[in-house]
């Protein structure tokens, strides 16, 4: 195909990261139960839950478009079983662990209310474990546009509001184990 969909491919997979990032501090700071009069909890977790949907299909044009691609040789089997791909398999295999725990996250949060809280809330953990490694995918695929500073800011905004929002989430008291967010 044409490197018109390599460049769709590399442009999707960047704003999914930030798309991602934005829907990992919103969650952290839903967690820790921010609030303002003009953004209620509720706002809060209405734009996180409806960024976390707009996320997902950047991320299946990122990853549809990497498959149909063939500039390399990956399969859809690549997109989910870690570390198979002939093609970069240490980078490839991170972006598959990183959507295995994502569907893990989406699956359970699509069952949250027949599910106990805790045991949804265990499954949602993965998403700080999820985000760096989708972000340690999207560095090592990258290794070539590290020429770009933008790419290189970008990566490290996105790392400085994640941890930004961790730490907030780490410092804000916790949410009832059986309550609403």
């Amino acid at each position: 195909m044409s490197s018109a969909v390599w460049y769709f491919s590399r442009a999707t997979g960047l704003v999914s990261l930030v798309l991602f990032t934005g829907v990992v501090v919103l969650g952290a700071l839903g967690a820790g139960r921010f609030a303002t009069p003009g953004w209620p909890r509720f706002a809060v977790a209405a734009v996180h839950r409806n960024l976390a949907l707009t996320s997902l299909a950047f991320l299946a044009a990122h990853i549809a478009s990497a498959v149909l691609d063939g500039y390399v040789p990956l399969s859809w089997l690549d997109v989910v079983l870690p570390f198979g791909s002939g093609y970069r398999p240490v980078w490839v295999g991170l972006g598959a662990v990183a959507i295995d725990l994502l569907l893990a996250i989406v699956v359970t949060s699509l069952l949250r209310t027949r599910m106990p809280p805790r045991a949804w809330r265990a499954v949602h953990w993965l998403a700080y474990l999820c985000w760096p490694v989708a972000l340690a995918h999207g560095i090592g695929m990258a290794e070539n546009d590290t020429a770009y500073g933008w790419i290189v800011a970008l990566d490290a905004l996105c790392v400085l509001a994640a941890l930004g929002a961790v730490a907030y989430r780490v410092g804000a008291k916790p949410a009832p184990l059986g309550g609403t967010r």
